[in-house]
């Protein structure tokens, strides 16, 4: 098969791709090698599509780290609001929630899927599925895995979105780094990301408390903190409030061996408050009830306190108010990259032009969580994937037409 373009991966990177391409006349080929596709992106919907977030756009970009500058022309051509006006386009409404994410209003990723495919097929979008890209050949076609065998496709330019290494029974399995690697991508290793991470918990906390919510809490870590909530799991913790601090976390245990999260499990009251509630008669009271009464701590918050907390605390208020404003979890390693959210590592932007085309291989394009990346979750992650999939596309299509 001859082309002009083909795309490979039907995330939501690679569909932006397509639609970028398409805006401008071309008509590309679209490979995916599950069954359907977006199934990385329905899944990030069961439990409401984030799709974006509207804080504050100089805030925004800094959420992306050190990548934030490599991806800063990507989003400033689809900012969070020009997000929001392409699912309206499709049909699909949003809304704005308490949190300052974006959603459709139904909070649903397959009507908003549905309606994305069925717009990119009726104007020309050609569909594959159960295609897994291989690599090149020798004469560099592009060579995939088949129900029917080998196939092979001369494409003029192709646009790689590819994923991550997160999740990948869903198709993000990392399976393109070596074929990238083998013809001189420069491309940082893969690692979790917006994860969970370990803690040798006593069986007390891993039986008794696996799955319970911790809120409200602020969480701190090398000078940043983050109010809002983490799960304690049979092996440690988990949670937006934890993925916030992730990157950081990670790259400590990295470097150290293991991270101290701090926590902060009375966020609305002072230590002061605290220790002059704690400093009231408890009478006849179990101190377990006395500190619930008086601080509004019990469950597994008081689990952690016993948990983190040397035993000599418990005799003196005022050391008892400091750590319960201050409690030192210790992290040991991050959970594996297939549980997390997402990864970081990817195709290096030093290694891509301006318009996301790999430097050493000519119309060859990247976009999405394959490159070298991160953020938290929060509308962050779907909305770099959306940007530089959509630059890429521009980036392909200008190249192509500028070729004779």
């Amino acid at each position: 098969m001859n082309i002009d373009v083909a795309i490979i991966g039907g995330g939501p990177a690679g569909l932006m791709a397509a639609e970028a391409l398409m805006a401008r006349g071309h008509r590309p080929h679209l490979f995916d090698a599950m069954p359907s596709l977006g199934r990385k992106f329905l899944m990030a919907g069961k439990s409401g599509l984030n799709l974006t977030h509207s804080e504050e756009y100089t805030t925004f970009v800094t959420r992306f780290g050190e990548s934030g500058s490599h991806l800063r022309a990507a989003l400033d051509a689809m900012p969070p609001e020009a997000i929001a006006q392409w699912a309206d386009g499709l049909g699909v409404k949003t809304f704005t929630g308490t949190s300052g994410r974006i959603f459709p209003t139904d909070f649903k990723a397959a009507p908003l899927l549905r309606a994305w495919i069925k717009h990119l097929r009726d104007n020309g979008l050609t569909i594959h599925v159960r295609h897994r890209w291989t690599g090149w050949d020798a004469d560099g076609a592009l060579t995939f895995e088949t129900r029917e065998g080998a196939a092979t496709v001369m494409a003029r330019s192709t646009v790689l979105a590819l994923g991550g290494a997160s999740w990948p029974q869903l198709g993000s399995d990392a399976s393109w780094v070596a074929p990238l690697e083998a013809r001189g991508a420069a491309v940082t290793p893969l690692a979790a990301s917006n994860c969970g991470f370990d803690v040798n918990w006593t069986p007390f906390v891993s039986e008794r408390f696996a799955g319970a919510p911790v809120k409200p809490v602020v969480l701190s870590f090398d000078g940043e903190s983050h109010r809002g909530e983490f799960v304690v799991t049979a092996k440690g913790v988990e949670g937006s409030g934890v993925y916030a601090l992730a990157s950081r976390l990670r790259e400590t245990i990295e470097r150290d061996g293991q991270a101290t999260l701090m926590l902060d499990l009375a966020p609305d009251r002072s230590a002061e408050r605290l220790q002059g509630n704690l400093s009231r008669p408890r009478d006849k009271a179990s101190f377990a009830n006395f500190l619930r009464k008086v601080t509004g701590i019990d469950g597994v918050k008081a689990a952690l306190l016993r948990e983190c907390l040397p035993k000599e605390t418990f005799d003196d208020m005022a050391a008892l108010a400091a750590g319960i404003k201050a409690v030192p979890q210790v992290l040991r390693r991050a959970r594996p990259i297939e549980e997390a959210i997402s990864s970081a590592g990817g195709v290096a932007f030093t290694g891509l032009d301006e318009h996301y085309m790999l430097r050493n291989m000519a119309g060859i394009f990247c976009a999405g969580e394959m490159l070298d990346w991160d953020a938290p979750t929060g509308g962050y992650l779907l909305s770099a994937c959306f940007a530089t999939g959509r630059a890429a596309g521009i980036g392909a299509a200008t190249w192509l037409e500028g070729q004779p």
